[in-house]
């Protein structure tokens, strides 16, 4: 980013709603450049429910507009931006009463109804009643009696941190710059006032650059407020709602059907994934450390009480197999300390001129990153220069979309080809898409690089690689947390894969013993702090367990640091 151009746009933070911006730029032919002070992703954006929905609770709440919305963007990324990464799954949502089947079901057919006129494409199935037996039959794991029957409908389901990925990726493609491990420390104004650049520090070696740029956007989500005091003591004001998710193993629930509750505080979801079920959310407001919040005992509890509230054979703590905990950050309204309760706060996103040259964006959620990417990119460019220049997201497939049906209809033959069972090679293909073309040629290059990691079978030797040489990995956590989901989704935060996979990012990245052993060291000292964290009573016990070894990578020595490609 030292171009002496300077850039059109400067985007600030690297989640689903920064790297929706960096990419909505880069289709216009604006010269784009987008940091995060951490990993891509690894905030709010790799820590949501994981799935692209309309959301029924929001329904509810009459809010027609956002619904429309958000079940438009999940057509658009099902069937055309992001097929390989977003696909529908299946919900049930039970009747306990007789008389809820008529507004039920008239509530979810409305919900269906908005997605086929919002899509002209609906891109997943319609819904359907079903019987009390026909529920047994789906899902043998429910208590009998538990409910009268259900309808079932379907959203859709995606890997959020590797959407991030991708995203950024395709902004790369298009000619964006793209840095993570970087910080704006300082936000420059001319004369006038006006924020016409930053200083950015590499957190990786320490060095700072001065990168002049026409406009700012700030796309930080719960670090909205700590970005705009830069310059402001304005702008949005968000309000942080933390919500987590436990992992259990795929065995543990008799069921082929994601099931859908309501709370008195949230909405629960069963969500069967790969191998495993995710269960979740809470919806709690939260103000302690954002960059690391965990999961409490009260939260997991909280999460399992309400779950076991509908299973067969309960589960128990030692089912738990990983657990994670995001952030929502939620449009605040009024003055800071006027807070409403978080379950009260609009979804709907707002751009702001935090200051001359900053933009602020706030608000949404992740099934709409694409229309609040577009919102942000008009604001900066004003009205007739964003009608010059306009918005080419909901056309431009991101990266492994192009020809991923093609490659889906060569399974068997990649299957036979590299020695891969059936299930291994749809678990490529639901990471990569048409991309595992350029995963294949390291397996080519390297027959050793298709064997399954030691500890962690499901994945391959060969997606750690990838991640460092085509995504940008930089530390160990950055491969156990963002490229793969093995920091929750096998026993023990996959610490029996991690000297593997240690062994070959160090070959790509070239550390030596010394910084291969502070890379495992700070990944395990990472996992045993979330482990006491969830052993913890609330959160405030929670976020003391986990800060007692703070940002364990603040200490690194200066690193080479690799590009996106």
């Amino acid at each position: 980013m030292s171009d002496d151009r300077g850039l059109d746009v400067l985007v600030i933070g690297g989640g689903v709603t920064g790297a929706g911006v960096a990419l909505d730029a880069a289709t216009r032919g604006l010269r784009v450049g987008v940091v995060d002070a951490q990993d891509w992703a690894s905030g709010t954006s790799s820590r949501s429910s994981k799935l692209v929905h309309g959301g029924l609770r929001y329904l509810q709440m009459l809010d027609f507009k956002l619904v429309s919305e958000a079940l438009g963007e999940r057509g658009l990324l099902i069937d055309k931006l992001a097929p390989h990464l977003v696909r529908a799954v299946p919900f049930l949502y039970p009747l306990t009463k007789w008389y809820e089947r008529p507004y039920v079901g008239a509530g979810i057919a409305l919900y269906d109804a908005l997605a086929t006129f919002g899509t002209r494409n609906r891109a997943v199935p319609l819904h359907r009643h079903v019987s009390r037996r026909g529920v047994r039959e789906v899902f043998p794991g429910i208590k009998a009696d538990v409910c009268r029957g259900a309808v079932r409908y379907y959203d859709g389901q995606v890997d959020d941190a590797r959407l991030v990925i991708a995203l950024i990726r395709t902004a790369v493609q298009l000619g964006a710059y793209a840095a993570s491990r970087t910080e704006v420390v300082e936000l420059v104004k001319d004369d006038s006032g006006r924020v016409t650049g930053a200083v950015l520090r590499d957190l990786e070696s320490g060095a700072e650059h001065l990168v002049r740029t026409r406009s700012v956007i700030n796309a930080t989500g719960v670090w909205t407020e700590q970005t705009q005091s830069l310059v402001t003591d304005g702008g949005l004001h968000v309000l942080a709602s933390k919500g987590i998710h436990i992992v259990v193993p795929r065995e543990r629930i008799a069921g082929t059907s994601g099931i859908i509750l309501q709370t008195e505080k949230s909405v629960l979801f069963l969500i069967p994934w790969s191998r495993y079920w995710v269960i979740g959310t809470t919806d709690t407001a939260y103000h302690g450390d954002l960059t690391h919040p965990v999961a409490s005992h009260a939260d997991i509890d909280y999460v399992l009480d309400h779950a076991n509230a509908i299973l067969a054979h309960p589960l128990t703590r030692n089912d738990v197999v990983g657990t994670w905990a995001g952030l929502r950050p939620l449009l605040q309204p009024g003055t800071k300390g006027d807070e409403k309760s978080s379950t009260k706060v609009s979804r709907e996103h707002t751009v702001t001129e935090a200051a001359p040259g900053l933009v602020s964006i706030a608000g949404g959620k992740l099934t709409t990153y694409r229309v609040m990417a577009e919102d942000a990119v008009d604001f900066a460019l004003g009205e007739q220069r964003a009608t010059e220049l306009p918005s080419e997201t909901a056309t431009t497939p991101l990266v492994g979309a192009a020809g991923y049906h093609a490659y889906a209809r060569r399974a068997s033959e990649i299957s036979r080809t590299y020695g891969w069972s059936d299930a291994t090679v749809a678990h490529l293909l639901h990471r990569y898409g048409s991309a595992l073309s350029e995963l294949l040629d390291l397996v080519d290059a390297r027959p050793d690089l298709g064997r399954p990691l030691a500890g962690a079978e499901a994945y391959l030797r060969a997606e750690i690689v990838y991640g460092v040489s085509h995504e940008g990995a930089l530390h160990l956590e950055d491969t156990m947390t963002i490229r793969t989901r093995l920091t929750y989704e096998v026993g023990n935060h996959g610490l029996a894969a991690v000297t593997e996979i240690a062994d070959l990012m160090a070959g790509q990245l070239g550390w030596d013993e010394a910084r291969r052993q502070f890379e495992l060291d700070a990944y395990q000292a990472r996992c045993a702090a979330e482990d006491a964290a969830a052993a913890a009573p609330d959160d405030e016990a929670a976020q003391q367990a986990r800060q007692r070894i703070g940002d364990v990578l603040a200490d690194l020595p200066g690193a080479e640091v690799t590009t996106l490609a």
